[in-house]
């Protein structure tokens, strides 16, 4: 059993949850359930001794200290990250979304209306940083996310959301959506780029990008469910 906070061990286990090398941190029971149900096995696992878990036993209280939770947690485990090719036939997009609480969010609509892919583009944070991969709620093993530099890589056609510019959105589609941040919306070239322009018809100034993109893959997914 572990008993020190200066285990090496747990000390690489926070190097990797703030710099990430290929590997990520997930803490908690039901996101490790979630990787276990996706076939995605852990590199390591740490759990509180006494818990009944399987894994590394560590003391609780030095469990507690090693965790960016600090609520409790008695599950704690290391990931390789996994990248995938953009895909279809229904994709969204984030271009320059840099708040990780939104990549997680964005990635958890993706797996409910059944998105093939979340794909990443420039500026758009880490979705294996922690805060990222909570807010994922586990999907983060479920969604294949993927990276791509530019709009000619994303699955087609490209629907680029924009606040009160283009048709308002109207589904069922395929292709990808496309987000941009909160703030400044999508680069000019990007929404050139872009197959169609369209917005989310609201009384107000603008949505976050993550309800932004939920309510569009509800849109767009709504004869897939029915």
């Amino acid at each position: 059993m572990i008993t020190s906070i200066h285990n090496p061990r747990l000390k690489e286990l926070r190097r990797i949850a703030r710099r990430r090398d290929g590997r990520f941190v997930a803490e908690g029971e039901d996101l490790l359930a979630a990787a276990e149900q996706a076939g995605w096995p852990a590199l390591e696992r740490f759990v509180a001794a006494g818990s009944g878990l399987a894994g590394e036993e560590v003391e609780p209280e030095v469990l507690h200290r090693v965790s960016a939770l600090r609520s409790g947690t008695r599950a704690i485990a290391v990931f390789e990250q996994r990248w995938s090719p953009p895909a279809g036939p229904l994709a969204v997009a984030l271009w320059g979304v840099g708040d990780p609480g939104n990549v997680g969010t964005v990635i958890r609509a993706a797996h409910a209306f059944g998105a093939a892919s979340v794909v990443l583009g420039p500026d758009t944070a880490d979705p294996y940083s922690p805060k990222a991969v909570r807010a994922s709620m586990g999907a983060i093993f479920a969604v294949p996310v993927a990276r791509a530099t530019t709009v000619g890589e994303l699955p087609g056609p490209v629907t680029a959301l924009a606040a009160r510019a283009g048709a308002p959105l109207r589904g069922p589609g395929e292709g990808t959506i496309l987000v941009g941040a909160e703030r400044d919306g999508l680069p000019h070239d990007v929404l050139e780029a872009a197959h169609h322009t369209a917005h989310i018809p609201i009384h107000t100034e603008s949505l976050n990008a993550a309800m932004a993109a939920t309510v569009a893959l509800y849109e767009l997914s709504r004869v897939q469910r029915a």
